[in-house]
């Protein structure tokens, strides 16, 4: 199981947990998390947040998907759908995306504070940025480019290339973004994306091509990587290119 049971949490609580999981001083970690499902925890975001950040020392990187998926063509928003006689005044009056003040949308609470904190870095897609606090914030973050939202243009071939690991906080593999990478090496089909972005200082449109997503397999990827005990390995199985290494509730790191 995850942590996702209704225990109420000190921070010490947390420390013990998170370190028998297998966090350790100096690891880097891209974090996926539910705070409302974690149980209650005194201090909320900022003391899950400070307690991994306790464990990981000086030396060690926290990262959050700090995700903005608002930021698209109301032409494609389903739910609810907008009308389309106002989609063109919403085109002239979206935000462009800023790193530094732009929210995180439908990514909970952790995400959109450590985005916020002393030090955090962000990177500069508008749909798909993750932030980071760390000494390897800045490589990671840095040169994510905006027609290739999870692949290897972006913070996760960074963390795989670290030797990150992923911790799934109150969530289960469905929420696993490192799964979109391997799409991205083994999935030909493209698709037009939309967004607002800042370029040259200029609020402006852009229309890029980029892979189609398909997460509705993710769940499934995870029961065998639980019943199998290798992440590794059964990565290697199906898609053959991938090392992230997964740090779950139970006390084991795969």
């Amino acid at each position: 199981m995850f942590f996702n049971s209704p225990i109420k949490y000190n921070k010490s609580n947390l420390l013990e947990d998170f370190e028998q999981v297998g966090i350790k001083k100096g690891d880097c970690i891209l974090l996926h998390s539910s705070l409302s499902k974690i149980g209650w925890v005194n201090g909320g975001a900022v003391t899950v947040i400070t307690a991994l950040l306790d464990i990981l020392g000086s030396e060690g990187t926290l990262v959050v998907p700090t995700h903005s998926g608002d930021n698209s063509d109301p032409s494609g928003w389903k739910n609810p759908p907008l009308p389309e006689e106002w989609w063109e005044k919403f085109r002239e009056e979206m935000p462009a995306y800023d790193a530094r003040t732009t929210p995180t949308f439908l990514m909970g609470v952790i995400p959109e504070l450590l985005r916020t904190w002393p030090g955090a870095m962000r990177s500069d897609h508008p749909q798909t940025s993750f932030a980071a606090v760390g000494p390897l914030a800045e490589k990671i973050t840095a040169g994510h480019a905006l027609d290739c939202q999870l692949g290897e243009q972006s913070p996760l071939a960074r963390l795989e290339e670290i030797g990150a690991k992923v911790m799934l906080l109150g969530v289960t593999f469905n929420s696993c973004t490192a799964f979109h990478l391997a799409e991205y090496r083994h999935s030909p089909r493209l698709e037009k994306n939309r967004f607002v972005a800042t370029v040259d200082g200029s609020r402006q449109w852009m229309t890029v091509s980029d892979i189609t997503f398909d997460d509705s397999d993710f769940g499934d990827i995870g029961c065998q990587v639980m019943k199998t005990g290798s992440f590794k390995e059964l990565i290697a199985i199906i898609w053959h290119e991938f090392k992230f290494k997964f740090c779950s509730a139970t006390g084991s790191v795969f």
